[in-house]
């Protein structure tokens, strides 16, 4: 394997483990697709998740260039994204709290919103950045491509944040008909709502300097 590959065996396995580790430790990610999942259905779920993976395709695109050391290295950018990205989660949160039965029956154009929100969200994450700074790096082996191993690095801690994303959306959209019975919708939807504005506050706390 490690002779098709641009890293060795061990390095790939174990980077992998990592990103599965990273991965299933609850954020902002996880908590906003289980509301979207759960209030509105797998469709918007996955429209959600599709961009995800786009935004952190992209911030990994952006660290190859160096971009994402720059907003590590200065402080007011830095705060500037965590900051963005602790209000756009709030502003997720005071929308699911005070949106309406119809939202779920929107069709495709709500799905482009989700995928827009989703996308967004990992944008303004400046711990996806830092992941490819701080963390990516230190499984690339200096004697082999540089750029090869950190596109295939890349590509795996998408493919496996995707993955895990998608089982998200399957078993939260599972629970769907049963919330969204009309004696239980408004209640899910806020609780699920009020979830993801601590999760906001928990990221503002965990990401500060």
């Amino acid at each position: 394997m490690s002779g098709v590959l641009p890293l060795s065996t061990g390095t790939f396995l174990s980077f992998a483990l990592a990103c599965l580790l990273i991965e299933l430790t609850p954020g902002p990610n996880m908590t906003y697709l289980a509301l979207v999942s759960a209030s509105d259905g797998r469709r918007a779920g996955f429209a959600t998740v599709a961009g995800i993976a786009l935004g952190l395709a992209v911030i990994g695109g952006i660290a190859a260039f160096g971009v994402a050391e720059l907003i590590q290295a200065s402080r007011f950018l830095y705060e500037g994204l965590r900051w963005a990205g602790v209000l756009f989660l709030l502003y997720l949160a005071w929308e699911g709290w005070t949106a309406g039965t119809d939202v779920a029956s929107a069709g495709g154009g709500a799905n482009g919103r989700y995928f827009t929100r989703g996308l967004v969200t990992n944008l303004l994450n400046p711990k996806a950045a830092i992941f490819y700074v701080a963390v990516l790096p230190t499984f690339v082996d200096a004697g082999r491509p540089i750029l090869a191993q950190t596109v295939l690095l890349t590509t795996v801690y998408v493919a496996i944040a995707t993955g895990i994303h998608g089982m998200i959306v399957v078993l939260a959209g599972s629970l769907e008909p049963f919330l969204n019975a009309p004696r239980r919708e408004r209640f899910s939807r806020r609780l699920l709502s009020a979830l993801l504005a601590l999760v906001a506050f928990w990221f503002a706390w965990s990401t500060a300097r």
